[in-house]
């Protein structure tokens, strides 16, 4: 069965290309309310696929974007595994829009050094993704009458503003969610031809700092050295979060930070990382962050604190002198398995204020605070992903980790008691979030592959 189902898919892939180029035509932009009705579409249209390949679809609506949710009980029976397939079909902004060689929402194939790739926002994060295990269950559909496994459906509209109505979907569809394990293809694999599963994910603290000083800016000529200057005292405040080694200077930091089991290590050292083409990539020659660890542990396994912007005072063109009344910065921290965010976002705001100068108004928003995740290697649902993998690569999976988040993983495990599967086929030079966004099709057509041997793996 399986192989009809594997030849179907290579028979009709002209076809589902097609499909696919529809679905990133439609910019649902989720962090646009100009796109509140392509969203809508979009969500729609991932309905109508699943429809068409015998599943029961609705909108769920929310606050914001609706959820696709759908259900298929499968040819195996109600002993079968069940899974749930978790993706999402907004899209980040296609700006700056001068940078696109071809328009973001209209989907291209170019040659690349892989072979033709489609150029178009959502080309891998995360409609493309998607699509390979829609197109896998249409093949299952068509061959077999249905997938051999029961599976649930949950396709979102907000992840790229960072799923603010998620939570309340997962607690309202509660039993409609209820599965044995859940499956996201959202990450990467380690090469064009090395697949990877993905067992560790970073979490994130997220804050905004905001220093106030005087009641209104001031000319420096007349308070120059005599007033409190925030954003000399918030730069010199934030200078101080690290070490000359690298290491995060707020006490207790570490504490919860677990060695790398040396299996992993060892592994993680044979992929043969090269940091200075990594960097070299973004114009980048020196490597930076804690010493002492590899460059794949510091990417995967090592906690980090970074300013990711910083403003206050003048900003036009030509000089003012002033002195702001206030400054602001937004500091994100990526935690690893065993820190607490909470905890952290505490030692933060504690580091801060014990540090901010007499006559500051300090303050300390916390935007987000997700754990890390870590995926048990164990999970017989991991060994039935890297067997699908390996049958479809001709060689063994790796097991790496993520520097970034995926907040809905920490979701799905703390309101659903559901480990996930991450089983992605993007790449590093995917230009995710950039201008260019692209998926390479060999990808595509080996993750579509894969996931149809995944559902026949766990059949047996």
């Amino acid at each position: 069965m399986l192989t009809s189902v594997l030849d179907r898919i290579d028979a009709t892939r002209d076809a589902a290309r097609a499909r696919l180029f529809e679905f990133l035509a439609i910019p649902s932009v989720s962090a646009q309310p100009d796109h509140a009705a392509d969203c809508a579409a979009a969500a729609e249209w991932a309905a109508a696929h699943l429809r068409g390949s015998g599943f029961m679809a609705r909108l769920c609506p929310t606050p914001g974007h609706p959820v696709v949710l759908a259900h298929h009980p499968g040819t195996g029976g109600a002993g079968a595994p069940h899974l749930l397939f978790y993706g999402h079909y907004d899209v980040q902004p296609a700006e700056p829009l001068e940078l696109w060689h071809s328009p973001p929402f209209a989907p291209v194939v170019v040659e690349g050094r892989h072979g033709p790739r489609v150029v178009a926002r959502g080309a891998v994060d995360d409609k493309g993704q998607v699509s390979m295990w829609l197109e896998a269950f249409r093949a299952w559909h068509e061959i077999a009458g249905g997938p051999p496994c029961r599976i649930t459906v949950a396709i979102e509209g907000e992840e790229e503003t960072g799923s603010r109505n998620l939570a309340g979907f997962l607690e309202a569809e509660r039993a409609a969610l209820a599965a044995d394990v859940a499956v996201i293809s959202d990450t990467n694999m380690w090469s064009i031809d090395q697949p990877a599963i993905t067992t560790r994910l970073r979490g994130m603290v997220y804050a905004q700092v905001t220093l106030r000083a005087a009641s209104r800016d001031l000319h420096s000529g007349l308070y120059g050295g005599a007033a409190l200057n925030p954003i000399n005292a918030l730069t010199q405040l934030l200078g101080s979060l690290h070490g000359a080694d690298g290491r995060v200077q707020i006490p207790g930091f570490y504490d919860a930070v677990a060695p790398l089991p040396p299996r992993l290590a060892e592994q993680w050292a044979r992929l043969g990382f090269d940091e200075s083409a990594f960097l070299g990539e973004v114009g980048l020659t020196q490597p930076a962050g804690e010493a002492g660890f590899s460059a794949l542990e510091r990417l995967w396994a090592r906690p980090t604190a970074d300013i990711n912007g910083i403003w206050g005072g003048y900003q036009g063109a030509g000089p003012k002198t002033v002195i702001a009344a206030e400054a602001g910065a937004k500091v994100s921290f990526r935690l690893v398995p065993g820190q607490d965010p909470a905890r952290i976002a505490a030692d933060f705001r504690r580091f801060l204020e014990a540090r901010a100068p007499a006559g500051a108004d300090l303050s300390v928003d916390i935007f987000s605070a997700e754990p890390a995740i870590e995926v048990p290697e164990a999970s017989p649902f991991v060994a039935h992903a890297a067997a699908a993998l390996r049958a479809e690569y001709g060689r063994d999976p790796v097991l790496i980790g993520g520097g970034g988040s995926i907040p809905v993983v920490a979701s799905l495990k703390h309101r659903l008691g559901l480990e996930t599967v991450l089983m992605g086929f993007g790449l590093d030079d995917d230009q995710i979030h950039s201008p260019n966004e692209k998926f390479e099709l060999r990808c595509l057509d080996h993750g579509t592959r894969a996931h149809a041997r995944f559902l026949a793996e766990l059949a047996v």
